[in-house]
């Protein structure tokens, strides 16, 4: 089927990409001309695994092409994709203006009966909305149908979700548009939900709202268990295996970050408060994320007393690994406080330096390399868990640094392995070990 796909950002083009492997024709369109030009030679404006690879294939076997051109990109596509971003306003709203945008051009554009599918998360009603403004824009007399089609990727692992999901959903209120989408879907091979378009809306919402309450759950769990002597390590094993909770999302660590569990868990506050309905758990959920990132500074605090002139090695930045992504990383909240209590600042990443460098403060310093960030360093704080840093020498942290004391916000160290090494450690929930036995030692605890 001839497809187009609207947006060649982070979904728009690993949705582009996925169904050009899956045989489809698919044209991706963006208003970016440079971005265009980058991905005519092949070249991937997003790191993702596997994403260049996948991209140059179906180019080469004339299934996807690139372009900046509406008219020319729509022409003879009877299914439009829109996968444009909906960033978050100041209140917590949607940003609908790139939708809006994206509506007109189509409506100016269209001469045949189009069915538009939204992978943009969108505001339960959105897809209405969008029907309403498309048909009253059109040039032409056709038809426009609507389907909301979310995506639930996570970066990273984006390509290998597409085609080993859990589900598709796809939710519309004319049947002949989901009879359609299902066809468009069928070799992927996965359980396809059908439900009407704002059930569709919706479940894209409190999935996303639901996994960030089971991170803030187990964020708040690990502070009790430092308290009272427990492992969180183990408890999460030990609650993960009841089927009816599940293991995944219940890593302890200093919280939830990136660009939707924050917006999307805001954006559902926000749609609660339009219609008059309080979403007390949700904004509990929110706190406890923002209030997880601060409690590693008071461990460093704690350990350390003042932290004027103390230099921190930072290793990794982005809100997760094997993405370039630093929207709303607890690395950007968390090295401000470093910096407010006067610490100086070494960060390594091994892909996001110059994206971080939008995000971070400028007395932040970057390196390429961990030996470089660790040597003479007051400390090592460990924010993203890179197999790079999962795997590095823990003999070179007793070399290299000042004093042999890492704090692990990502619990991605074994116990094992540091308790041999003699390496001060502090992570989420777990023990200290090696600690130093002064008096103020005496009562470190994690969080």
């Amino acid at each position: 089927m001839k497809i187009a796909v609207i947006g060649s950002g982070y979904v728009g083009l690993v949705t582009g990409a996925c169904l050009a492997e899956i045989g489809h024709q698919v044209t991706c369109l963006d208003v970016d001309q440079e971005k265009v030009a980058l991905l005519k030679k092949g070249k991937s404006p997003i790191y993702e695994k596997g994403l260049e690879e996948l991209m140059e294939t179906n180019r080469k076997a004339g299934r996807l092409d690139f372009s900046a051109d509406y008219a020319e990109g729509l022409l003879g596509k009877k299914v439009i994709y829109v996968a444009v971003g909906t960033p978050e306003q100041p209140d917590g709203s949607a940003d609908l203006s790139f939708i809006e945008a994206v509506c007109n051009r189509i409506a100016e554009t269209v001469t045949e009966d189009t069915i538009i599918v939204t992978k943009s998360t969108v505001p339960v009603g959105t897809n209405e909305y969008m029907k309403t403004l498309m048909e009253s824009r059109l040039q032409s007399p056709v038809s426009i149908s609507v389907v909301s089609n979310p995506e639930f990727l996570r970066q990273g692992t984006a390509i290998h979700d597409t085609f080993h999901g859990d589900r598709i959903v796809i939710g519309s209120n004319e049947s002949h548009a989901l009879d359609i989408l299902e066809k468009i879907n069928e070799p992927f091979d996965i359980p396809i939900v059908r439900t009407d378009l704002r059930s569709a809306e919706m479940i894209k919402y409190a999935s996303n709202a639901f996994l960030a309450a089971k991170i803030s759950f187990i964020n708040e769990i690990s502070q009790l268990c430092s308290k009272v002597g427990a492992d969180i390590d183990n408890v999460s094993i030990g609650i993960g295996m009841d089927s009816r909770i599940g293991g995944k999302f219940l890593k302890a660590g200093v919280g939830y970050g990136g660009s939707c569990f924050p917006k999307d868990t805001n954006a559902l506050i926000s749609v609660g408060k339009t219609h008059g309905c309080s979403m007390h758990m949700l904004e509990s959920v929110q706190l406890v994320n923002r209030m997880q990132r601060l409690h590693i500074v008071q461990m460093i605090k704690d350990r350390f007393g003042d932290l004027y002139n103390r230099k921190a090695a930072v290793l990794g930045l982005t809100f997760k690994a094997n993405t370039d992504d630093m929207r709303d990383a607890p690395s950007i909240q968390i090295i401000d406080e470093l910096i407010a209590e006067g610490a100086q600042v070494v960060a390594f990443d091994p892909i996001a330096t110059e994206n971080a460098r939008n995000y971070l403060a400028k007395e932040v310093s970057f390196t390429d390399t961990l030996e470089t960030a660790l040597t003479d360093a007051d400390f090592a704080l460990i924010l993203t868990d890179w197999q790079q840093i999962k795997d590095y020498p823990l003999a070179e942290y007793q070399r290299l640094l000042e004093q042999p004391v890492i704090f692990d916000g990502r619990n991605c160290l074994r116990l094992e392995d540091i308790s041999r090494s003699g390496i001060e450690y502090h992570s989420v929930g777990r023990q200290v070990m090696n600690a130093f036995h002064t008096e103020r030692d005496k009562s470190i605890h994690t969080f």
